[in-house]
């Protein structure tokens, strides 16, 4: 099952800055087991555009969507055997100390 892991800042992160792993091993591990799809870093939240449409008219408006401290930065899609894989993964990933991550199943369009 593919899982989407959003990668967030938050405002409270692990206070010992040095039991975060590092991201280059992170990524080593999961590509090597094949469980890695695909992921990147997203621009600043200054860089988004939230889309709308209302009674047919296209709105438009600077940054995300949400007013929140914490903010999406970046995703990683993964091929895991369930969600207790996708999870064991997503804790390893530097950000589950130094901000969060959530992580969610796909939800196949022809599944209903």
């Amino acid at each position: 099952m593919k899982y989407l892991m959003f990668v967030a800042t938050d405002t409270d992160p692990d206070a010992d800055p040095h039991a975060a792993p590092d991201i280059e091993a992170w990524f080593e591990d999961v590509s090597s087991r094949g469980k890695w799809i695909m992921g990147d870093r997203l621009r600043p939240r200054e860089d988004a555009t939230t889309v709308r449409v209302r009674s047919g008219e296209l709105l438009l408006t600077d940054g995300p969507f949400a007013e929140s401290k914490e903010w999406v930065v970046g995703f990683d899609v993964l091929e895991c055997d369930d969600l207790d894989e996708a999870i064991e993964i997503a804790s390893k990933h530097p950000m589950a100390h130094h901000g969060r991550i959530e992580v969610r199943p796909f939800w196949p369009i022809d599944e209903g």
